[in-house]
């Protein structure tokens, strides 16, 4: 109803008012999908991005540089809480004493002297109540706070609030950090910005925020800059490729821009991979303590020494971790790397590989090249010599073995000027155990090229088969552990396979050799000193050593030998590094020990090694001073009354019975890590680690947990 009573023309609830019918509603498009049903959402860059701003401050060798906060160089004091509490009480206490005798006169008047020098005798006698006040008590409280500054440094009150004050209640919140300026930003590319390469550096930050770029992109790209800043490249050509490609530019031959999978921690950017957390033990310098434990190729430039027994964690934790970081490395085609270990050992997934070479599997796609890529008999003769019979030398340093070199030359050199090749493994047999056929047709074909100076080999080496002290014999024997029906496919050298040199490591190429360890065992040894040899020869003749390269011998068993010992130091000026692990140094010749932990920068034992395997660690890691402390204690015997209540109270507060103590500090030698701490005081899962970098600079033993 109305006002006036008439009704509402739009009816009441109960009895409405029908409305004509209008146009049918027309339904709304739904908005375009963003991509294809099914499909995944984009992914976002933020996490790179992060990554990417982390700081990474220098540091010491060795430690993880990744979001590092560094330590002081010496450990601060840090009193126990019972004795910080009463010394703070027992400073309170004394303040308020020495207020309570100076606000009631016990003291004189000597301490408003001041007042009375400093201020005109007007504000002091005029009859202004208020001023007075002001003024008096103004003059108190500056003596009580500087009384209680006195005793608030003398109780440590500043320690027990960071301790035990709010400071220490607060959780410390992340405070998001402003993305940093253009010129600051690693995101932003400002070394392309600054040489002019305004729209590559553009189209690579656009990736980076739309989450299109990974580490290894970013390592990869910033190795091509690198060459074209060194004049490799024209900038012409990066930029074109940037352009065209973005984040996926500069690719790797094999077109991977990641692993399968990873098992450890990555930085790239440092090329660090972290291998564990150094130990809060009083051992380790205080600055190393609870830091990440990490190696990178400025430190694997040295070479690394690993020792344990079987199961201790060599390969899960050492060398399966390293072998990652340098097929991350080479993928951005910083690195070449060669892992060899037996068949089923677990450095690695076959994806993860360019060239995995599986000895003695009919299934192998590529072979190994005997000869190791070279066309030069007498090289070829040295490193064939070295792999078959190296661990029958003199072990001593000095030591070779030229006398099967030079039996090797002079079959080597005339086979090749009548076939073009090198023998296969059944040929060099035969003609190392002097079989008549094929030496009557070398001759044969000699004669016919008119090759005088070979024939002249061949005579000498026919020669020297009928005396009995020839190694000739010896190198049929070694070589026969290769012509067996398992390896019939293999070392094939007329062409026909695809055999793997060594001589490819001017590349970041990704190798792995897998060596036949059940029921070929001298053959797997014998193997892994021709890697070894080739590898040592290959990478100090290399003309762009701007690449680094590195072998991992995951097991370097009779692989240790004098001339081995040699191509190692030679490594560090190549620009190239090796990992060898040991189960125990008993597996090294007596006297090739030490020259062997000498010629390594980095030196590891892991838990579980014996004493005698420690001495020599603890030889070579040698002695330091430190400062003994003979403290001796004596009971102090109260007589009077008073006498005992003090000690009382002394014993309340600091817990312990009242002592004359006596300190004597002397300066002693002592090993930094003896054998008996080697082998009985290393925690399972845990390694010493020395380190040295291809600089000089040295990290001392450390106590590592390589679970962490």
């Amino acid at each position: 109803m109305n006002s006036d009573g008439t009704q509402d023309a739009r009816g009441t609830h109960a009895n409405p008012v029908p409305r004509p019918a209008g146009p049918p509603d027309v339904p709304t498009a739904p908005p375009r999908p963003t991509r294809a049903p099914g499909m995944p959402p984009p992914p976002d860059g933020s996490a790179f991005l992060t990554w990417l701003r982390t700081p990474r401050p220098e540091a010491l060798p060795g430690v993880w540089r990744f979001g590092h906060r560094p330590r002081p160089e010496e450990e601060p004091e840090r009193l126990p809480a019972r004795q910080l509490l009463s010394g703070a009480l027992i400073a309170f206490l004394v303040g308020w004493l020495i207020w309570s005798l100076l606000w009631n006169g016990y003291l004189g008047g000597w301490w408003v002297l001041p007042l009375e020098l400093f201020t005109p005798e007007s504000w002091r006698e005029n009859n202004d109540r208020i001023g007075n006040a002001v003024l008096w008590y103004s003059y108190y409280t500056v003596i009580a706070l500087a009384i209680m500054l006195f005793v608030g440094r003398l109780g440590r009150w500043g320690e027990v609030w960071r301790r035990y004050g709010p400071p220490a209640w607060r959780q410390a919140v992340p405070v998001p950090e402003r993305p940093p300026v253009p010129e600051q930003d690693p995101a932003a590319w400002p070394a392309l910005r600054a040489a002019g390469a305004t729209d590559a550096a553009e189209r690579l930050a656009a990736d980076a925020r739309a989450g299109l770029m990974r580490d290894v992109d970013q390592a990869r790209i910033a190795r091509a800059w690198q060459g074209v800043r060194n004049g490799r490249h024209s900038l012409a050509t990066f930029t074109g490729a940037v352009l065209a490609e973005g984040a996926a530019a500069c690719a790797h031959p094999s077109g991977a821009r990641d692993l399968p999978s990873r098992q450890a921690r990555h930085d790239l950017l440092t090329g660090q991979v972290r291998l564990g957390t150094t130990a809060d033990d009083p051992r380790n310098p205080y600055a190393y303590r609870g830091s990440g434990l990490a190696l990178s190729p400025e430190l694997l430039g040295t070479s690394l020494l690993a020792v344990g027994p079987a199961g201790s964690g060599k390969t899960g934790g050492v060398v399966r971790p390293l072998a990652e970081s340098l097929c991350l490395h080479a993928l951005a085609g910083k690195a070449a790397v060669v892992v060899v270990g037996a068949a089923g050992a677990g450095l690695g997934e076959s994806d993860a590989y360019d060239v995995v070479v599986r000895i003695g599997n009919p299934e192998s796609v590529y072979d190994l090249d005997l000869y190791g890529g070279t066309t030069d008999p007498d090289e070829a003769a040295a490193v064939l010599a070295e792999a078959l019979v190296g661990d029958l030398a003199d072990p001593h340093p000095g030591s070779d073995s030229r006398r099967s070199t030079t039996v090797l030359a002079q079959l080597l050199g005339p086979f090749r000027a009548v076939h073009g090749r090198f023998p296969s493994v059944p040929e060099l047999r035969q003609l190392l155990d002097g079989t008549p056929g094929p030496l009557a047709e070398l001759r044969s074909g000699l004669l016919a090229a008119g090759q005088e100076s070979l024939l002249r080999e061949l005579d000498a080496r026919e020669r020297q088969m009928a005396h009995p002290g020839d190694v000739g014999g010896t190198l049929a024997d070694r070589v026969a552990l290769l012509d067996r029906p398992a390896f019939a496919g293999f070392f094939n050298t007329s062409g026909q396979s695809r055999p793997f040199s060594l001589k490819a490591l001017d590349h970041p190429v990704r190798v792995r050799v897998d060596l036949p360890q059940r029921g070929h065992a001298d053959a797997s040894r014998m193997l892994a000193r021709l890697v070894l040899a080739q590898f040592t020869a290959s990478v100090t003749v290399r003309e762009d050593r701007s690449l680094f390269a590195c072998l991992v011998l995951d097991d370097a068993t009779g692989v240790v030998t004098p001339e081995a010992v040699r191509g190692i130091q030679r490594l560090r000026s190549a620009n190239a590094g090796a990992v060898l692990t040991l189960r125990t140094l008993d597996d090294v010749p007596r006297p090739l020990r030490g020259p062997l932990l000498g010629a390594t920068g980095c030196r590891m034992v892991l838990s579980g090694v014996t004493p005698w395997d420690g001495q020599d660690f603890a030889e070579v890691w040698g002695k330091e001073w430190t400062e003994a402390r003979d403290v001796t204690d004596r009971q102090i015997i109260a007589e009077s009354p008073a006498g005992k209540a003090v000690h009382a109270l002394r014993r309340a507060i600091t817990g312990k019975a009242p002592t004359a103590r006596a300190v004597t500090v002397r300066q002693v030698e002592r090993e930094r890590w003896s054998a008996s701490e080697l082998a009985h005081a290393v925690p399972a899962g845990h390694a010493v680690l020395s380190l040295t970098d291809v600089k000089g600079e040295h990290a001392p033993p450390l106590l590592v947990d390589l679970r962490g």
